[in-house]
C-alpha cells in the first residue's frame, strides 16, 4: 500500500528523521562486541564516495561499536612509521527497532599511492585493536584482478567455500552481484551471515576468510537486500544503505521518485532508518566507478524500476558515453535481463536497456538472482517496440555472433551476459545442466551442479575471465582482446 499523499509523508519523514523512535514490543537486539575487543563489526573497506580526482588516492575504512563515545583513532603506515589521520573518524548511529543502539565510523584513507597496499592500524584509548592493508584503486594501464559472485551470505558451508576460493584468489577488488544477505537485508543477518563469513579472522574452507578488511567489496542491490520496506514486519531491514560506502553519483536522490518502492509500517522505524542511511538513501542503488583500465554502471534492476523511464535510460547512456576512453565496460546488476534457468525465467525487465549496453559498447553484464552459472554467446538483442519493464517477459530478437569461441576467436561481436549468482545459496535448476535442449538460443554454457564464483584477469586489451567452483577447479575460461 502506497502512502496518500506520498510526497508529504516521506518530506515529514525526512524532516524528522532523528535517531529516537517509541519504545517497541521487542526488546533490542543487544549489540555483539567480539570478545576481548570494542567491535560490534571489525573493521572492512569500502571505495566510498570519492571526488574523480581523489579515486585512486583514497579508500574509506569503516566498522561498528556500540553507541558510546570513545577514544577512536587511525593510523596508517608511511615510510615505515605510523602517522595519524588529518581528521578523527566520523560516525553515523543506527537505532533502529529491535536492535542495540550502535555506531559505524569511518575514516578517510588519504593520499594513498594508486594501487599500492599500505598498512593500517585502528587504535582505541591509544591502544592498537585492528590492523590490516589497504589498496587504493589502480590506475589505467596496470592489470588488475576481480572476483564476483552473488547471492551469497545464507551461513551456509557453501558460502564459506566461495569465501574461501574468493581469498585464495587474491583479487584486487570484489563485486557482489545483488542478494548480499538473506533474506530480508536485514542488520540482523549482516550480524549472523556476512560479517563472520567475509571478515573471519582465519581462511578455511569451513570458516571464510579475513577479505573485506584488506580488499575492497563493492555490490548492487538485489531484491533480498532493498526489496523488504515493511518496516512493521522488518524493522532493521535495508542494511545495505546504512553499511556500505559506495559512489554516490546515480540517478536517482529523491525518496518521492516513483522508482523508489514505497515505505510501509512503523512510522518511527522508516524515521530511524532514514537518520541511519543518510544521504546513502536511495542514490546507492545506482552508481557507476572506473579501476584501472574496467569502467562500470551499476544498476538497481528490482521489479520498482521502470528502465523505460527517459531519465534513467539518458543517465545510463551518458555514463557510458563518459567513459568511452575506458578499455573494458562493466555493468553488473541483479536480475538477468537473459537466463536459461526455469527459477526467474519470466523476469525480463533488464532486456530493456540492452540496446543501451550495445551503444555504449558494453563488454559484459554480469548478474545475480539465478543461484547457477550461465554465460550467454555475444549478442545483440532488439527490443520489440512496447516492451514492459516490471518483471514480465519482453519480446525482441537477437542476434548471436556464434564464430566466438573465447580461445582461437577471442573478439566479440556483441555484449556476453554472465549469471554469477551460484555464490552461495541453495542453487537452481541443476538437471538442466546435462539437458542443453533446454536452454535458450543464446545460452552457450550452463553450469548449475555446483557453488563457483567469477575471477577475471584484465591485461591491457586482453581480459581472461575463469569461472572456478568451490573446491578451486575451472569449470568455464574464455579470453576477449580488442
Amino acid at each position: 500500500m502506497r502512502f496518500a499523499p506520498r510526497i508529504a509523508i516521506l518530506s515529514a519523514l525526512l524532516a524528522f528523521a532523528a535517531p529516537v523512535f517509541a519504545q517497541e514490543a521487542t526488546a533490542p537486539v543487544a549489540a555483539p562486541t567480539i570478545a576481548d575487543s570494542p567491535f560490534v563489526a571489525k573493521p572492512y573497506l569500502q571505495m566510498g564516495n570519492p571526488a574523480a580526482k581523489d579515486a585512486t588516492k583514497r579508500l574509506s575504512l569503516l566498522w561498528h561499536a556500540p553507541d558510546t563515545d570513545a577514544p577512536w583513532a587511525v593510523e596508517i603506515k608511511r615510510k615505515d612509521k605510523w602517522v595519524a589521520l588529518s581528521a578523527a573518524p566520523a560516525f553515523q548511529s543506527v537505532r533502529v527497532p529491535t536492535i542495540e543502539p550502535h555506531r559505524v565510523y569511518t575514516a578517510e584513507l588519504t593520499d594513498l599511492a594508486p594501487g599500492v597496499a599500505t598498512a593500517y592500524r585502528v587504535l582505541h584509548g591509544g591502544k592498537s585493536v585492528f590492523e590490516g592493508t589497504a589498496m587504493p584503486p589502480k590506475a589505467p594501464g596496470k592489470k588488475s584482478r576481480i572476483v564476483v559472485f552473488g547471492d551469497c551470505a545464507v551461513n551456509s558451508a557453501e558460502q564459506k567455500q566461495i569465501a574461501y576460493q574468493t581469498y585464495q584468489a587474491k583479487p584486487d577488488y570484489v563485486f557482489i552481484t545483488g542478494d548480499i544477505v538473506y533474506s530480508r537485508g536485514r542488520v540482523s543477518e549482516y550480524r549472523e551471515k556476512y560479517f563472520p563469513v567475509y571478515n573471519a579472522d582465519a581462511a578455511s574452507p569451513e570458516t571464510g576468510a579475513p577479505l573485506t578488511r584488506n580488499t575492497v567489496f563493492l555490490a548492487s542491490p538485489g531484491n533480498h537486500d532493498i526489496g523488504s520496506t515493511d518496516f512493521e514486519k522488518y524493522p532493521d531491514t535495508m542494511a545495505y544503505f546504512m553499511y556500505w560506502k559506495q559512489p554516490l553519483n546515480g540517478p536517482i536522490g529523491d525518496a518521492t521518485n516513483p522508482n523508489v518502492k514505497a515505505f510501509t509500517g512503523n512510522p518511527d522505524a522508516q524515521k530511524a532508518f532514514l537518520a541511519a542511511a543518510g544521504s546513502a538513501y536511495p542514490r546507492m542503488a545506482n552508481f557507476s566507478f572506473d579501476y584501472g583500465d574496467v569502467h562500470w554502471t551499476v544498476l538497481d534492476a528490482n521489479v520498482n524500476v521502470n528502465w523505460n523511464d527517459p531519465a534513467l535510460r539518458e543517465w545510463v547512456r551518458n555514463d557510458l558515453k563518459a567513459a568511452s576512453k575506458a578499455k573494458w565496460r562493466f555493468v553488473g546488476f541483479h536480475q538477468p535481463g537473459f537466463n536459461s534457468s526455469e527459477v526467474h525465467f519470466k523476469e525480463q525487465q533488464m532486456r530493456v536497456v540492452s540496446d543501451l549496453f550495445e551503444a555504449g559498447k558494453v563488454d559484459l553484464v554480469f548478474n545475480g538472482h539465478v543461484h547457477n552459472y550461465q554465460r550467454s554467446f555475444p549478442m545483440r538483442f532488439a527490443v520489440a517496440p512496447g516492451q514492459p519493464s516490471n518483471g514480465k517477459p519482453v519480446d525482441g530478437t537477437w542476434t548471436l555472433d556464434k564464430s566466438f569461441d573465447g580461445a582461437k576467436n577471442t573478439k566479440a561481436n556483441g555484449v556476453i551476459y554472465v549469471v554469477t549468482g551460484a555464490g552461495g545459496a541453495g542453487l537452481y535448476n541443476p538437471e538442466q545442466q546435462t539437458k542443453p535442449e533446454t536452454w535458450q538460443g543464446f545460452t552457450d554454457k550452463f553450469v548449475s551442479q555446483t557453488h563457483s564464483l567469477t575471477v577475471i584477469d584484465v591485461d591491457g586489451k586482453r581480459l581472461v575471465v575463469k569461472q572456478v567452483d568451490k573446491n578451486g577447479a575451472v569449470i568455464d575460461t574464455f579470453t576477449l582482446t580488442k
